[in-house]
């Protein structure tokens, strides 16, 4: 099942880009996270993940790179071990909403739509002005059927000046299983 179809935005890292070598400043928890970040940005992600890990041995609470570690393996396709480590961060940082983002979208992705809505709610409690939960919350409500929600959730989307994000062929089945236009 491809992931555009279901009006999915595709999963993005999102932090901040250094210059320099990816080990220019890889001595601290700080500095090897960084550097795993750039390295998954590259598509580089054996590397990402050893630096990923590296970051989380030294810094153990470290939320971040168990976050960005689980982007990678999520990008890998090894969902096993990327909900480990959304799970990580989640425990570590309860109030980190890319990480329930980031889970909620593998549930979804795995058809686990009600356990996906309670993870991307929780990510819009924490910030409700990010498009991404919404969008990826609205495409579990329509497969719970639920089609108001989906279309609440479709709308908060537009109103963040989003609405491009929002697959059309998504928006097309919402349309004829809900048997209307908004």
């Amino acid at each position: 099942m491809e992931l555009r179809s279901l009006g999915i935005t595709a999963l993005v890292l999102t932090g901040i880009l250094f210059s320099g070598t990816p080990s220019a400043c890889a001595e601290t928890a700080q500095g090897y996270y960084n550097s795993g970040f750039r390295y998954a940005n590259q598509g580089k992600f054996d590397q990402a993940i050893s630096d990923c890990t590296k970051a989380i041995e030294l810094n153990p609470q470290y939320a971040e790179a168990y976050n960005c570690r689980g982007a990678v393996y999520e990008r890998l396709g090894n969902l096993p071990q990327a909900l480990s480590d959304y799970a990580k961060a989640i425990a570590i940082k309860p109030d980190y909403a890319k990480a329930y983002t980031n889970r909620g979208g593998i549930y979804l992705m795995q058809g686990n739509f009600t356990q996906a809505v309670v993870d991307l709610t929780r990510a819009i409690e924490i910030d409700p002005n990010v498009a991404n939960p919404y969008n990826n919350r609205a495409v579990a409500y329509s497969n719970l059927k639920e089609y108001d929600l989906a279309w609440r959730d479709v709308h908060k989307v537009e109103a963040l000046g989003m609405g491009d994000r929002i697959g059309p062929e998504f928006l097309k089945r919402l349309r004829e299983a809900s048997g209307r236009d908004k």
